[in-house]
């Protein structure tokens, strides 16, 4: 598979200073294992609770999916509200749904100026879509849930008013300044090269905790072999624009069920991304280039769907864990292990009520979020 000349993802205004790289013996109650949305809230979260902690990351500060993707805070799971409600049971569907909402507010409290509410709009690309959308409407209009039916120049479909935009690389790097000046140890250009136990052994040093967090989505299973049989990493590929005034998009659209997705920036950029599907068995990687192949499909739908055709200035892509149940991996795996991660694609919110679940179960002992969250 051909690849093509990647660039830094269009969130990133190129003025972050790298964290040093970890190179010490050091003692402390929590290493934190990945500092992307996550595993920095898990980091907040023991930070509250008086726990030290040691947060590090094999490259930097949400230089992973957490910084990369397209920048949708959508509230629910990764399945359509309807679907989760048949394949997770209504009682854990409508849970995650208020959860995930609360805790949009919750993202753009933390970080200050990141987000915008926006709604979001599932555009259908089909007349079955179209239906599945009427069965989505149902649903959450029967339990409460703001969804509208929504029929404009640019499709049919559905419009959720309580989503929201943000600037996904600028909310993790808020987020790591925040966490440093609460007492937080955080290191980049760290990987973690092996656990023996609850100490992480680093190429420059080692760090020995009481526990070990493991906040990593893409190749998760990397780092921890067991769950080999539950997460796959997927590559997931985007492009971006340079800033016009061809299109007013007003909030982030998913198609096609979610394979494509795209939005506009506050300065006028078209981002999208999608047809991961499309290019079939090589987008299961662990390589993060973009590729020929599936840039081409992003640049025709740009041009011909969505009619834009100011220069292209931005092509990048980044690794997401899949699950094999749609639900997140957040549990102990070893013991004084846990992990969070596999978030199939929609890390954004429910990475963080992750990040949250996972330390209440660690610190307090408190696993109700994380069985609702995750389970089998």
């Amino acid at each position: 598979m051909a690849v093509i000349a990647s660039t830094a993802p269009v969130w990133d205004d190129h003025r972050w200073e790298p964290l040093p790289a970890f190179a010490n013996e050091l003692t402390t109650g929590t290493c934190v294992i990945g500092l992307g949305g996550s595993g920095l809230t898990a980091i907040g979260e023991l930070l509250a609770r008086g726990e030290p902690v040691i947060g590090i990351d094999a490259a930097d500060v949400g230089a992973g999916a957490a910084g990369r993707n397209g920048g949708f805070l959508l509230a629910g799971s990764y399945d359509f509200y309807h679907d989760a409600v048949r394949l997770h049971g209504r009682e854990r569907a409508l849970w995650v749904y208020h959860a995930t909402m609360a805790e949009i507010a919750r993202i753009a409290e933390a970080a200050p100026g990141t987000v915008r509410i926006t709604g979001s709009r599932r555009i259908a690309a089909t007349t079955a879509e179209v239906e599945d959308c009427r069965l989505q409407l149902r649903a959450m209009r029967a339990d409460g849930l703001e969804c509208d039916w929504y029929h404009g120049d640019d499709g049919v479909g559905l419009a959720i008013p309580g989503d929201a935009s943000f600037n996904p690389l600028a909310r993790c790097r808020h987020l790591a300044l925040t966490m440093q000046r609460d007492g937080a140890l955080l290191f980049a250009r760290t990987p973690a090269v092996r656990l023996e136990g609850t100490v992480v052994v680093t190429p420059l040093g080692r760090i020995t905790a009481r526990r070990i967090i493991v906040a990593v989505d893409g190749h998760i299973e990397r780092v921890l072999p067991e769950l080999g049989f539950r997460a796959r990493t997927a590559r997931l590929q985007m492009l971006a624009t340079a800033p016009t005034t061809d299109a007013a998009i007003p909030c982030p659209m998913y198609y096609r069920d979610g394979y494509e997705y795209w939005q506009q920036t506050t300065d006028g950029r078209i981002t999208i991304g999608g047809f991961r599907d499309v290019a079939g068995d090589s987008e299961w990687t662990h390589d993060a280039e973009p590729t020929e192949q599936v840039q081409a499909l992003l640049e025709a739908f740009l041009r011909e769907r969505l009619a834009i055709h100011v220069p292209i200035t931005h092509r990048w892509a980044a690794s997401a864990a899949f699950s094999h149940n749609g639900r997140p991996i957040v549990e102990q795996v070893r013991d004084g292990v846990f992990a969070l991660g596999a978030y199939s694609g929609t890390g954004n919110v429910i990475g963080a009520l992750c990040g949250r679940a996972i330390v209440a179960l660690a610190i307090d002992g408190d696993g109700t979020a994380a069985r609702a969250l995750g389970g089998d």
